[in-house]
């Protein structure tokens, strides 16, 4: 049977996060592989912390405002209420990932206002 690479890639970029975030998981239990990026040798990090230009949002926690929060999540993201409301009930989770320093500040500034504890990594 031959992939079909186009249409791959084509219902990936129609999916959720919460669906890839699924088959993501399906395929680490069925291929016994994890999707975790490597650990670098400790002399090579310290020079890559330094340089660093793309950061990830991380909600560490909704806080008592969970509402407020998921709509923080929404506006950011453009996800849908299903979608937001699952990152934020899964938290800790990755808002944004790969954003520059800007924002991530603004988007971190977003989400505690909302109430939400937030992490820049």
């Amino acid at each position: 049977m031959a992939l079909n690479i186009e249409q791959i890639v084509a219902d990936l970029k129609e999916s959720t996060i919460l669906e890839l975030n699924d088959l993501v998981k399906a395929i680490e239990e069925e291929f016994g592989v994890t999707a975790a990026a490597p650990v670098a040798a400790a002399g090579a990090g310290d020079s890559a912390a330094a340089e660093q230009t793309e950061f990830t949002v991380e909600l560490t926690s909704a806080g008592d405002s969970k509402i407020k929060v998921i709509k923080a999540v929404r506006e950011a993201t453009g996800l849908g209420l299903k979608e937001a409301k699952g990152l934020v009930d899964g938290a800790p989770a990755a808002i944004k990932e790969n954003i520059s320093k800007e924002d991530a500040e603004a988007l971190k500034e977003a989400l505690e206002a909302a109430g939400a504890s937030v992490e820049v990594k």
